[in-house]
């Protein structure tokens, strides 16, 4: 497939975007770290530290329902700046608080916002890159989950350690504040879609959006492609200290170097997906994954350069499967749905999200803390199921995607230098 170049002001919009995930995700990933500080200075057990944690996810999930019905409706811009300030509001109420319900509470508004801000993204790149340059695009954007997991875990606890705790979440603040000056400044409307709508009431619009057949096969398959992640990723330190027993102290190297290797490898596969069919490179990751996760699962203690060689070559089969499927899932909505479309999208990936990190906890058992994780190769096993599972769906959306090519022109999208 010939390689569609990139504007000057795509690149801009790119590099903003990514920078937004990077600041979203980021507020996420530095909860992880900061939960012992946080548990000792708020007083929180860790029950009650479960709760921040999941307030978020479905506090994200709800709001994306709620706002499908309005996401067609106005400018994506103003959109996607409104719940931007939601978001920065939410992150600094969290650096404010001072207690367990002022937390809680900070958590649950920043997910209101925050989960919606990654359905307007997709839906503006859907706008604005035609399908030749979205593969590339998502491995940039999507590169905001890798670089927060670089700097997530070092960065957070460095400020948290010199600081204060309340420091981490305000290094997001001024971070996210640049950003969204910048995106109010340089990024120009996005309103295509709103000639074309239809449905005056927003239920109605939400209605036809979640009744559409073929819609539902892309939300299926988006949120049968979380699962894997969520399954295992709250057992990953736990299995690694208890099992494998890496210390705490070379417990940061492996996320880091796995980091390290997304940053890496996701613009290669985005690049690649814009050459070769889609579902195809999604199945050869969905087979490298299902085979690393196996060996991953039923690891005895090794050396720590071979677990972090075994995560990288895990995270490769991950992104492998994720570029690809985003890319392909994101082809699926008419202009007029893709805001809905993609807010239901993000709704029921973090939902499938939070009820596989139950069923994974009532696979997984520790009979005491120091113990080793039992049942873990079964949950490989479930996990690479759900891959197989996936890939049924995926190939569905990838058989949905070739036809509306086939028998539509694909409009270019008209940008200006």
């Amino acid at each position: 497939m010939e390689k569609a170049p990139f504007s000057s002001y795509q690149k801009l919009v790119v590099a903003l975007l990514a920078l937004l995930q990077f600041t979203v995700v980021l507020d996420f990933m530095v909860l992880s770290p900061l939960g012992d500080i946080l548990m000792k200075s708020l007083d929180i057990t860790p029950a009650r530290f479960g709760w921040v944690v999941s307030a978020y996810a479905f506090s994200a999930g709800g709001a994306g329902i709620l706002a499908a019905g309005f996401a067609d409706k106005f400018d994506r811009k103003k959109l996607l700046v409104f719940f931007y300030i939601g978001f920065i509001i939410g992150t600094c109420a969290c650096a404010m608080a001072n207690n367990y319900h002022e937390l809680l509470i900070a958590r649950i508004i920043t997910g209101l916002f925050g989960g919606v801000i990654g359905a307007v993204s997709m839906a503006i790149i859907t706008d604005l890159f035609e399908p030749a340059q979205r593969g590339r695009v998502m491995g940039i954007v999507q590169m905001g989950f890798a670089a927060s997991q670089v700097l997530g875990i070092p960065v957070g606890l460095y400020f948290a350690n010199h600081w204060g705790w309340h420091s981490s979440f305000l290094m997001i603040v001024v971070l996210a504040l640049l950003t969204g000056i910048t995106i109010v400044l340089k990024m120009k409307p996005v309103t295509a879609h709103l000639s074309l709508q239809s449905d005056k009431s927003p239920l109605l619009h939400f209605w036809h959006t979640l009744a559409n057949r073929t819609y539902r096969i892309g939300f299926t398959a988006t949120a049968l492609l979380s699962v894997g992640g969520f399954m295992l990723m709250p057992f990953g330190s736990a299995f690694l200290v208890n099992n494998i027993h890496i210390s705490q102290e070379e417990l940061p190297l492996v996320f880091l170097f796995s980091g390290i290797a997304s940053i890496v490898i996701m613009p290669m596969i985005g690049k690649l997906s814009d050459r070769i069919d889609k579902f195809n490179l999604f199945a050869a990751g969905s087979l490298l994954a299902i085979i690393m996760i196996l060996v991953y699962t039923n690891l005895s203690p090794v050396p720590l350069w071979l677990i972090i060689l075994i995560n990288m070559v895990l995270f490769m089969g991950i992104m492998s499967r994720v570029i690809p499927a985003v890319a392909l899932t994101t082809s699926i909505p008419e202009m007029k749905d893709r805001g809905a479309f993609m807010s239901i999208n993000g709704s029921l990936q973090q939902m499938a999200g939070g009820i596989a990190a139950i069923s994974a906890g009532l696979i997984v058992s520790q009979p005491s803390k120091a113990a080793p994780l039992q049942h873990y190769p079964t949950l490989g096993v479930v996990v690479c199921c759900a891959i197989i599972i996936c890939a049924v769906f995926v190939y569905r959306v990838s058989v949905v995607v070739k036809r509306k090519v086939a028998e539509t022109k694909v409009p270019v999208p008209v940008v200006m230098e």
